[in-house]
């Protein structure tokens, strides 16, 4: 016999079957539109952010690092995080738009964020302003590699491209004549 204090107020039965299949079914095609909002929103910010600041600047990056072909991969990189980006946010060919951005990921997290650890938030101090944060480690990118994955196993979810040509195609045509 549980004699904890708390053990009485624990309900002893199941929530009812109808609540637990709405939870399940109503809201599981949603999970994926939330990864594709941040993760396409993301890799949108990151592109743009490197043709902002100017391929010129992410080239000198690359050479500094050894990455090959740096002139070709400035404009590559920032092309793939705006466009594929941009796929995973509508839900177009995610599966597609997936793998060129997992490739660059894992370029970054071999080439840049591996030497500094796993974790992405570094406090190495504090200034009246505020906490000095190092050099993220790949935490970050690993955490977008699966949620690339899982869209790519799960589908594209509530709200994508994907969804609408499916329900299209599904939709039974009149007959002719």
């Amino acid at each position: 016999m549980n004699t904890h204090p708390l053990a009485a107020a624990q309900p002893t039965h199941p929530p009812p079957a109808r609540f637990s299949r709405f939870l399940h079914r109503g809201y599981r095609e949603y999970a994926p539109l939330l990864l594709r909002l941040v993760m396409g929103y993301g890799f949108m910010e990151h592109g743009w952010a490197k043709l902002a600041h100017g391929p010129a600047n992410f080239e000198r990056l690359l050479g500094q690092i050894g990455a090959p072909l740096p002139h070709l991969t400035s404009w590559v990189v920032p092309a793939v995080e705006l466009l594929g980006g941009a796929a995973i946010l509508l839900g177009a060919y995610v599966s597609v738009a997936a793998i060129p951005l997992i490739a660059v990921m894992l370029v970054a997290t071999f080439t840049v964020h591996l030497r500094y650890g796993f974790s992405s938030i570094k406090t190495i101090g504090l200034t009246p302003a505020g906490p000095v944060f190092g050099p993220p480690g790949f935490e970050v990118a690993l955490l977008y590699i699966a949620g690339l994955v899982a869209l790519i196993l799960g589908g594209a979810g509530a709200f994508s491209v994907a969804s609408l040509t499916h329900r299209f195609r599904k939709t039974p045509q009149p007959p002719e004549g």
